[in-house]
């Protein structure tokens, strides 16, 4: 991304997309109050955080019989069909890690096989996107917890937590690439959830080899071990080699550090995501829901003067259901430089025709002037 001078004007930002992440697949009944186990309770969470102000939805599926995460496709289809009837408008975006919870002590923390989760991508009726990640990462979401982060949930058992501590996303290019072409052939956009710079890199050339044309949504991940931690300065960098022209760019952390996270990405123009899945603390110490949480961007953005996104605009700028034809059609609508030509020496730009672009044309400033 990159900054001018008026660029952390709120009123020069996009809307704010607030996600809402309120299925916590690593909590178990009873650990959160706000926990939807069955049915209609999944399904009025939905409802809740969108009339809260949220505009997308990150979605994991609870088998009700066991209160546990449902690895079952009926369920995700007869979830994702019961949501499009509930939240028409919202932004649909399944997890795609499916369900990885270890909940005894002897079970271990992992994603499910390749062919597994590429059945997300033939979920009817289809989402809108499907989280994915770019290079195997270790994924453990309690390396940066706190003493008492986990005080009164099962988490707080060490046992528990050492089963997590060992969760590796496996994600080769045999999967992401494969995932990449059936998530295209069935219309549904990729989410991609980069933990390292080098995972930007790893989206980038699969950009320039044409194996993925199209925008680029993008949410950046600090859990900490394995992934980002807390160091702002790590934001920054992320947010500095992101793609220029990438449609949205969402920051998520974990517990109370995701209040300051979800801060930072408020004042960066980037955009928030909150629920139990990430925190389940507020800055006090003290219990909150995820439509708190909701309420909590909301008026935060309020008072900073950014506007909230509508569910239709934040469909607009995420460029729902947008494809690119070229290599080079993709590239250009990132804002990347192109491909190197043969022979082309020297650092790479677009040509230029001589003639002045139009946004160039309307400016009268000083500088402009001069």
């Amino acid at each position: 991304m990159y900054f001018t001078d008026d660029s952390l004007f709120p009123e020069n930002m996009q809307p704010l997309i607030i996600t809402a992440a309120p299925y916590g697949p690593e909590w178990l009944p009873g650990d959160v109050e706000d926990l939807p186990l069955t049915w209609d309770q999944q399904i009025q969470a939905a409802v809740d955080c969108y009339n809260a102000g949220a505009t997308m939805l990150h979605v994991h599926v609870r088998d009700p019989k066991t209160g546990q995460g449902s690895s079952n496709f009926d369920d995700y289809n007869r979830f994702m069909a019961d949501l499009r009837a509930a939240v028409p408008k919202m932004i649909l975006q399944v997890g795609g890690s499916i369900s990885f919870a270890p909940h005894t002590e002897d079970a271990k923390a992992k994603w499910l096989d390749y062919d597994t989760r590429h059945m997300l991508t033939e979920i009817t009726p289809k989402p809108d996107c499907v989280t994915i990640t770019t290079g195997t990462t270790l994924w453990d979401i309690t390396q940066a917890f706190l003493p008492g982060d986990t005080r009164g949930t099962h988490l707080d058992d060490p046992k528990v937590q050492a089963a997590w501590a060992g969760m590796v996303v496996d994600s080769t290019p045999a999967f992401y690439i494969e995932h990449l072409k059936r998530l295209h052939a069935n219309g549904i956009q990729p989410y991609f959830v980069p933990a390292h710079v080098h995972q930007l890199e790893i989206i980038e050339r699969l950009i320039r080899s044409g194996a993925y044309k199209g925008p680029v949504n993008i949410a950046l991940c600090g859990y900490g071990g394995g992934t980002m931690g807390r160091n702002p300065y790590d934001w920054m960098e992320m947010l500095r080699r992101t793609p220029h022209g990438a449609s949205s760019v969402t920051f998520w952390s974990s517990m109370r550090g995701n209040i300051a996270i979800q801060n930072l990405a408020l004042i960066l123009g980037a955009h928030v995501r909150v629920g139990n899945e990430d925190n389940i603390w507020d800055a006090r110490g003290k219990r909150w829901s995820t439509v708190k949480q909701i309420e909590w961007a909301v008026k935060m953005s309020e008072q900073f003067g950014r506007k909230v996104a509508t569910a239709e605009e934040a469909r607009k700028m995420m460029k729902i259901g947008v494809w690119y034809d070229t290599v080079e059609e993709t590239l250009f609508n990132l804002g990347l430089p192109p491909n190197r030509p043969e022979g082309y020496k020297g650092f790479l730009a677009y040509e230029p025709d001589g003639r002045l672009p139009k946004i160039a044309g309307t400016r009268t400033t000083p500088m402009s002037i001069l």
